[in-house]
Parts: C-alpha cells; structure tokens; sequence
C-alpha cells in the first residue's frame, strides 16, 4: 500500500518535532508543504525531494503528494502546528477517495495554542477554544458568531491568523465584539514568531490588544474570566483551592 504522511511540525525549530515526526520526515523521500514550511525545515532534510506550491493552491499541492506516492514514493506532507488544526489533514481525506490505493497517516504536532501559551505561561489551562479570523474561507459572519459565543461563554480564546495586508483591522474588529460582553481590563497576551529565534511575548489588557497592531505570525490570547496576571505571566486557574488563599483568583 502506497502511504502518505500528514506530518505537523510545530512552530518551526527542529527542537519543537516530535520524534515521531522527525523520524518520518527522515525516512521520507519526499516532503511536500507550503513554500514558507519547506524554508523552515532541518537543512538534514533540505537534500530530499522537496515540492511545493504558494498559497491559494492547497488542493494542487495535496494532489502532487498523492501523485508521488502512487509512484511508490514515501510522502510527507507537512503542516506547521498540527497537520489537525487548520492544517491539511482534512482535506487530504477528502481527496483520498480519488485515491484508493493510498493510506494516509497524521502524525501530530504542536499547535500554535499550546506552543504560545507555554510562553505566556498557562493561559489556556481550562475550558478554551481556537478561532481563526481568516475569512479566505470563513465567512465573516461566522466568525463573529463563534466570537460573541465564546465570549459569552466565557471560553478562553487562542486566536489565529489575527491580522494580514488586506485584514489589518481585523483584530481590532474582534476586540469590539468581544468588548461587548467582556470587561476592557481582561488579561489577555500574544507571541509573535513562536518558536523561533525571534520571539517575541506580551501582556496586555483587551483595550490595550485591541490598539496592538499584530501580524499574522502572532497568535493572541484572550483570558477567561478567572484569568490574572501573576507575577508578569497569564494564567487561567482551574479553581483549586490554595492554602492562604480562597483560590487561585486571588493572586494578581
């Protein structure tokens, strides 16, 4: 059986694989991806196949891996984060059909959510979702629902893809549907460029993230209502009782 692997790497830096992931991609003869994840990989693995296509053309680069590999070639399409979170994953399954003589096998990785909040410190360490503001996709309408309804249900919120050339305001949209059933002094934080040698952290209240000009290489965080800044880091506590303390709220 002719197999392909939907392979996420993470935020970017070798260190940031799994090994599971670095053991495919090793043992690859070919690695397919977007042009900027290709850029990034191991240069141990910059002497095999590599093949890519720019964006907009996700559909053309997962028929290119399938066409490798019914040539009997070991594929890897790799993601950045997860191959399962805004990755490709889904819609290689949903070319398979036209393929039936290929298996296809995810191996995870680490999703800017994860990889971001350990930066900031823990600010997703209750009940959160992840919300894209790219409407390449998604309709804006949507968008503002699964805001106003994480909002109003008090989720923690990782966003993705917050700003862009053609969206610069976007974040600054978000932030005022937000504001309408959230508190302006809200703890909120955002990492720019996780993962790599530029990193970049900050703290900020939702009025302030709202004036914040981000770029689509930061994933920005919005507390929960339980969240606080201790001791410079954003933390959402799950409610455990501390001794000296009725819980975990009442550290600022």
């Amino acid at each position: 059986m002719n197999k392909i692997y939907v392979v996420g790497m993470g935020p970017g830096k070798e260190d940031f694989m799994t090994l599971q992931a670095k053991k495919v991609l090793a043992e690859s003869d070919c690695i397919v991806g977007y042009t900027v994840y290709l850029d990034i990989l191991p240069e141990s693995l910059k002497s095999k196949e590599l093949i890519s296509t720019p964006m907009r053309q996700e559909v053309k680069r997962c028929e290119m891996a399938f066409e490798k590999a019914m040539k009997g070639k070991k594929v890897s399409m790799i993601c950045s984060g997860d191959a399962g979170v805004y990755g490709m994953a889904s819609l290689m399954y949903e070319l398979s059909d036209r393929y039936p003589d290929v298996e296809i096998e995810v191996v995870p990785g680490i999703t800017a959510a994860l990889s971001g909040a350990a930066v900031l410190g823990a600010p997703v360490n209750h009940d959160f979702c992840i919300i894209s503001l790219s409407d390449l996709l998604t309709p804006w309408e949507k968008i503002e629902k699964r805001l106003r309804a994480a909002a109003e249900g008090d989720f923690a919120i990782a966003i993705y893809n917050p700003s862009s050339h053609k969206r610069k305001d976007y974040l600054q949209k978000a932030c005022d549907i937000l504001l309408e059933s959230i508190e302006e002094d809200r703890p909120c934080g955002l990492v720019r460029n996780i993962g790599r040698d530029n990193t970049e952290s900050k703290v900020l209240t939702l009025k302030e993230l709202r004036e914040t000009e981000v770029d689509m290489f930061t994933t920005v965080f919005v507390g929960n209502s339980e969240s606080r800044i201790i001791n410079g880091r954003l933390i959402t506590g799950r409610g455990y009782k501390i001794e000296g303390n009725t819980d975990i709220r009442g550290n600022d």
